[in-house]
């Protein structure tokens, strides 16, 4: 049985007018209007306007922009463009890095309504606590850097009764126990399958929310 994607790179004439479809729809089709190709040439997750958004799946990005409000308080395990993204749209964004060269690099670019905090990394140790120690209640929680499955584990107890988790890669099977973590904990979950901003890979980043919550979902 002939492989299609080896027939596609064998056929020179196929290969030209699929290119020149792209090129010339380029501005009406997903790659563009996604930001997948302005994020492919920056080299970093960015929007077709080249404005900052997370590096999750673009589902779950675009999903979100037109639920969030100015009165969220917002953690996430990791910052960089994700901060950039959230902040003008919600009322605060707490984050933790447990880089300390990339956190040395952000202070003092991020808006003034974040707060970045550094960690060390230690399996199940202060870097996944993080959340639940700064005493506030979140609506949204990203779990998008290390020690994910532990990182789940503690950040419910941060979440405020209408807050949502957020599990970045939850396709990889190492973080399966926090996908089985928050199924026992009563939390539904929604998929968002996709490309993320700029990579060839199709990743998955999955939403656990309960009854009204804040998303409305």
């Amino acid at each position: 049985m002939s492989n299609p994607i080896v027939e596609f790179i064998k056929n020179r004439t196929i290969r030209r007018n699929y290119i020149l479809k792209l090129i010339n729809d380029e501005k009406k089709g997903y790659l563009y209007q996604s930001g997948w190709i302005n994020s492919f040439k920056q080299r970093k997750p960015v929007d077709r306007h080249s404005n900052p958004i997370p590096w999750l799946s673009l589902p779950i990005v675009h999903f979100l922009q037109d639920r969030l409000s100015d009165d969220m308080l917002v953690f996430e395990y990791g910052s960089g463009n994700s901060t950039l993204f959230f902040a003008p749209q919600v009322a605060k964004v707490v984050s933790v890095e447990h880089d300390k060269e990339w956190y040395e690099y952000l202070q003092g670019q991020l808006p003034s309504n974040t707060s970045l905090h550094f960690e060390q990394l230690q399996p199940d140790g202060s870097y996944c606590r993080k959340a639940s120690s700064t005493g506030e209640q979140y609506h949204m929680i990203i779990v998008d850097g290390r020690d994910r499955v532990n990182c789940c584990k503690q950040a419910i107890n941060a979440l405020a009764p209408n807050g949502v988790l957020l599990l970045d890669d939850s396709q990889r099977e190492k973080y399966q126990g926090g996908l089985d973590f928050m199924k026992e904990q009563g939390f539904k979950k929604l998929d968002f399958w996709g490309l993320g901003p700029g990579s060839i890979w199709n990743k998955n980043t999955t939403l656990f929310y309960k009854a009204n919550n804040c998303l409305n979902i």
